[in-house]
């Protein structure tokens, strides 16, 4: 979930690649193009974008500008600078592992590369005591977070609660970074305890915080070895076997918390291929328990994320991108990848993972770790915008089958939405819209280039040619198109 990205890779990562450049498309510039936008290539209605909240809103999440920056549509002003809203509507709250009290002589163990803005501090801090009334648990621990969710959740988000790691007292080293090897670390005496905290912290969420979570998570990247003692974040391997006991003591510590609509999502692996492996390893019963499944984008342009869709949606489960990150600050990897999601994978929902972060690469926003300051717009968040800003919950998700073209239709206000990205040089692509019935309405875009000066600009010089529509495309640009008074 941060730069450690950069090192998923070799032999399997290439051979990945290779496959989704042949049967995917890369999403690389072509030559002058036409694209086909149909309305019964329909893949549901989108739930929205969203973000992880964890490291930057342990250090902003007391800010009501970055609350409005992220989760509002408003325009508001950073720094001297007017910004468009990200209009994001999910905000992923990370439960933390972390406390620095003793229990009987015994306490955590930090990894000693664990930057402090990364330590998130759990609540049940005592195993000797279950009552979440008691003492045992610290209910004014991570403020700055839990304040970030409910700011989110006051200007219309909807929530998702997530683990990197099980409480540092729940792991065989007491390091909730991981084991010394990188395997598993939930002592399996504290796998219903990990449940218990998260349903605990569900229901606290609930009647205390004004917060309706909508969907748990237990795991996070668990099938993945690069969690060591020695890490720079928290995080716990977790066999898929492991994985599915966990998953049926969460279902029981969620029902005996009164959550019984409170869904399970799972697994939040790294990838797609993996995901799919963790997904097909789970036996009937465990899928029963399992709503939602989520995977992480960091297979890049690589990996079967056909295969993945279709296996999730034969077994009638939803699926979420529940988080990507990437070091081009440019936006237009991001921008590549997310459209081949929209492409072959299909899911309902994209977030990214870290809107602020301290690497300008990786965030929207970054900031200096050392002074929580904060610094200059990255092309990244306008990149961003594009997407999050245009295509909103409850319209239709259009696949075109191109691979570098995000489409979405909204029936009620008769309006189709398309956001393209160009990751080489300048070419001309041609938007055939002869299967709707009506498009007669205005055309208005927006265009960034990150190379350039363009930041999200709005333009009205461009109209219809019959049903389709002809759009000249600078080298490494991404722009949306607004085509109003379009019929189905």
């Amino acid at each position: 979930m941060v730069t450690r990205r950069a090192v998923f890779g070799g032999a399997g990562a290439v051979a990945g690649a290779a496959v989704a450049g042949s049967l995917l498309g890369s999403g690389a510039a072509r030559a002058d193009a036409t694209i086909a936008i149909r309305p019964s290539a329909d893949f549901g209605a989108w739930e929205g974008w969203g973000t992880s909240l964890a490291w930057w809103a342990n250090v902003f999440g007391n800010r009501d500008d970055f609350a409005d920056i992220f989760f509002t549509t408003n325009s508001v002003t950073y720094n001297g600078v007017t910004l468009p809203g990200l209009g994001l509507s999910i905000a992923r709250y990370n439960l933390g592992a972390c406390s620095w009290n003793s229990v009987d002589g015994a306490a955590m163990v930090a990894s000693p590369n664990i930057p402090s803005f990364k330590q998130i501090a759990g609540f049940w801090q005592d195993w000797r005591n279950t009552d979440p009334a008691s003492s045992a648990w610290n209910w004014n621990a991570d403020a700055n977070q839990r304040a970030a969710l409910v700011k989110a959740t006051q200007r219309g988000a909807m929530s998702e609660l997530f683990a990197n790691s099980p409480m540092w007292w729940m792991c065989l080293n007491h390091n909730p970074s991981g084991a010394a090897g990188g395997g598993n670390n939930l002592q399996s005496w504290n796998y219903a305890q990990h449940a218990y905290h998260l349903a605990v912290t569900a229901r606290r969420a609930r009647d205390t915080w004004g917060v309706n979570f909508r969907t748990v998570d237990p795991f996070n990247e668990p099938s993945s070895s690069w969690w060591t003692a020695t890490g720079t974040q928290e995080g716990c391997h977790i066999d898929a076997s492991i994985q599915r006991t966990v998953l049926a003591h969460l279902r029981t510590a969620l029902d005996g918390q009164g959550l019984t609509g409170l869904a399970i999502s799972a697994s939040d692996e790294t990838s797609y291929d993996l995901a799919r492996t963790t997904w097909n390893s789970f036996d009937a019963a465990t899928r029963g328990l399992v709503r939602q499944v989520n995977v992480h984008g960091y297979q890049g342009s690589g990996g079967r994320r056909d295969l993945l869709y279709n296996d999730v949606r034969a077994a009638g489960k939803v699926l979420w991108n529940s988080e990507y990150g990437d070091g081009d600050g440019t936006g237009l990897t991001m921008a590549k990848n997310l459209c081949l999601d929209w492409t072959w994978l299909h899911p309902t929902a994209w977030a990214y993972w870290q809107v602020m972060d301290p690497s300008a690469g990786w965030a929207a926003i970054p900031y200096d770790p050392n002074t929580r300051t904060p610094g200059a717009v990255q092309p990244k968040y306008y990149v961003l915008a594009h997407f999050t800003r245009h295509i909103r919950p409850g319209m239709r998700i259009l696949n075109t089958g191109d691979g570098s073209t995000a489409a979405a239709y909204d029936a009620a206000a008769r309006r189709l939405i398309i956001v393209a990205v160009n990751t080489g040089a300048a070419q001309t692509l041609t938007f055939d819209l002869s299967a709707f019935s009506t498009v007669t309405g205005g055309v208005t875009r927006w265009t960034t280039v990150p190379g350039g000066t363009d930041r999200y600009l709005r333009r009205t010089d461009i109209g219809l040619s019959g049903k389709s529509v002809r759009l000249a495309f600078p080298a490494g640009s991404v722009q949306t198109l607004h085509i109003d008074e379009v019929v189905a």
